[in-house]
């Protein structure tokens, strides 16, 4: 029987470049493409049938930061599928990003440039919006959007006799300073990005410990400093170009310059291959990038506890609740206006 992959995010970048490592890996895959632009989605889908003609290639429109899109999507997959073997949750945004310019090049020309580079602590900020559902946007796009899609699509995540996964793409940047439970969706702070990442983390050890025993396993990778649309928003295109040899040549002493999006999906593709009982539910695995170009994947625990997982997990649950029963009173108050 043919294995189900969805991948969010899918139509550039890290996503993409994971779709097309899966396919060279099992070419009999049934892959689903979930994403928020179409049009980009359609021209992904073509580059991955060219070089692989026989493979069966979906398409599904979602946006993992509208609350309504979420629901629409989880049901248009529950009528197609009749199981998920994994679902891969890669999409993310950080928006308005402001780079601490004279942090940036104190840092370049220090011995800590590899770790700023590798974490951005103390040298990015995001200017966070509220969205239609009263939401801040990085939190439900990065986080709660997910989180409501694995929910509504338990039915095919926790069968019996199926065992399946769920991959988060997280990042260095996820740092437990930068989230406070009292402000989860990270109102009042200036590290949104960081926050949800980090919470992230806390959710796939909450989801081991609920969802195990139905069958369904949730990791955590860190793709490493990676050239995306996402990071070549945070700086002008000029810095760019002319950090870039730079970059080039810090990669020779550290590992965790992947660079390309190929590289970064390593960690995403290595767990593809993995019996899930065999995985740390409290390591995330790393993307790494040896000097002479070799890629390979590596655990490092996670800064998390069970406690500060566990209330979390609650939050969110309560925060569905909420949620749906406010997408409920406007669908009646519309049909109301309507009649």
């Amino acid at each position: 029987m043919e294995r189900v992959v969805v991948v969010t995010g899918a139509n550039s970048g890290i996503g993409l470049a994971l779709c097309e490592r899966l396919l060279t890996e099992e070419s009999q895959l049934r892959l689903c493409l979930a994403c928020r632009n179409l049009q980009r989605a359609e021209a992904a889908r073509a580059s991955l049938l060219t070089s692989h003609a026989d493979a069966s290639v979906d398409l599904l429109h979602l946006d993992v930061g509208s609350v309504q899109s979420v629901l629409a999507a989880a049901q248009e997959v529950k009528a197609r599928y009749g199981r998920i073997d994994f679902l891969y949750l890669n999409a993310g945004i950080m928006p308005n990003p402001q780079v601490n310019v004279k942090a940036f090049f104190k840092g370049l020309f220090s011995w800590n440039v590899i770790n700023m580079f590798a974490t951005a602590e103390g040298l990015l900020t995001q200017q966070d919006l509220v969205n239609s559902d009263g939401l801040q946007e990085v939190f439900a796009t990065n986080l709660f959007g997910h989180f409501l899609l694995i929910r509504e699509l338990e039915p095919l995540l926790c069968k019996t006799d199926h065992v399946s996964r769920v991959v988060w793409t997280s990042s260095s940047n996820a740092r437990r300073s930068a989230f406070s439970m009292e402000d989860m969706e990270h109102r009042n702070g200036t590290e949104p990005y960081s926050s949800s990442k980090y919470a992230s983390d806390l959710l796939s050890l909450a989801l081991n410990r609920h969802k195990n025993s139905q069958g369904l396993f949730s990791s955590v990778i860190c793709p490493g400093l990676v050239m995306t649309n996402l990071t070549y928003g945070i700086l002008p295109s000029g810095f760019w170009t002319l950090i870039m040899p730079i970059m080039w040549l810090i990669r020779i002493f550290t590992n965790t310059f992947t660079l390309t999006p190929y590289n970064g999906a390593e960690a995403l593709h290595w767990l593809f291959l993995q019996k899930p009982e065999s995985l740390d539910p409290r390591a995330k695995y790393h993307s790494l990038t040896s000097g002479l170009g070799t890629n390979y994947t590596q655990p490092r625990q996670m800064d998390i506890d069970e406690g500060t997982s566990e209330v979390l997990y609650s939050k969110l649950l309560e925060l569905e609740k909420v949620v749906r029963r406010t997408l409920s009173e406007s669908n009646a108050d519309k049909e109301s206006d309507g009649q």
